[in-house]
């Protein structure tokens, strides 16, 4: 699956649009990582509790797209973006990965 944030794809041409396809994930904060995360705070720096949090809900949000642009005959996502929102519960947020499910061949 190519997976691109343009709207082409260098070498290949549409031959059909199929659509808006998405894959998301919503994760909570763990109270460990929190208590380790402020400590870090307090002397500054990366946070790597969260930085590897967030890079597997990247990760899995962009497997879920790419398994739905499959499922509607998709060989390719262009114009791929992300987006994150708050939950109401406490320390919740989602993880949105989204874009157009396309066939492509080659030119």
């Amino acid at each position: 699956m190519i997976i691109v944030t343009s709207s082409t794809i260098t070498g290949m041409r549409i031959v059909q649009t199929i659509g808006l396809v998405y894959g998301n994930t919503v994760r909570c904060r763990h109270i460990g990582k929190d208590i380790t995360a402020a400590l870090r705070n307090l002397v500054g720096g990366e946070v790597p509790e969260y930085t590897k949090m967030l890079a597997e809900s990247r990760e899995q949000s962009l497997d879920r797209m790419a398994l739905r642009a499959e499922e509607l005959g998709a060989n390719a996502v262009v114009d791929a973006r992300f987006a994150t929102s708050s939950i109401f519960m406490q320390g919740a947020s989602e993880l949105l990965a989204y874009g157009t499910a396309v066939l492509v061949e080659p030119e």
